[in-house]
């Protein structure tokens, strides 16, 4: 065990005998261990920190935005209206493009199988 270990044990272990730790949130009662394996190892406490903190990364704000968009346009009433919601669809869809292929996910094996079905289901060919 190294120094670091040792005094956080140690910390804990005294906490405990002052009672610090009585009466805390979920006392009594299983972890919840979440299945980090899809995320690489590196970032696994970035990736924690994040998602803790209500941040998405850009690509799942852009796939929402261009859902709401697509809902939004299906719903206008005037030709004014439409051009400006489709200007802005078109941009979304556009920079989420560009974020794909700059991780290189147009070229990978999951997005040629999936590729289309994703591209259906934000609303691509719907708009």
């Amino acid at each position: 065990m190294d120094w670091v270990s040792r005094i956080a044990e140690e910390r804990i272990r005294e906490a405990i005998e002052r009672g610090e730790l009585r009466n805390l949130p979920g006392e009594g009662k299983p972890l919840e261990i979440e299945d980090l394996s899809h995320v690489p190892e590196d970032l696994r406490t970035a990736y924690i920190m994040m998602r803790n903190a209500g941040i998405v990364p850009e690509e799942v704000q852009l796939a929402k935005e261009t859902v709401t968009l697509a809902d939004l346009l299906r719903m206008c009433r005037t030709d004014e209206e439409r051009a400006d919601i489709r200007k802005k669809l078109n941009e979304r869809r556009l920079r989420l493009r560009l974020l794909m292929e700059q991780r290189g996910w147009y070229g990978a094996a999951a997005w040629d199988t999936y590729g289309e079905r994703i591209e259906k289901r934000l609303g691509g060919d719907e708009a």
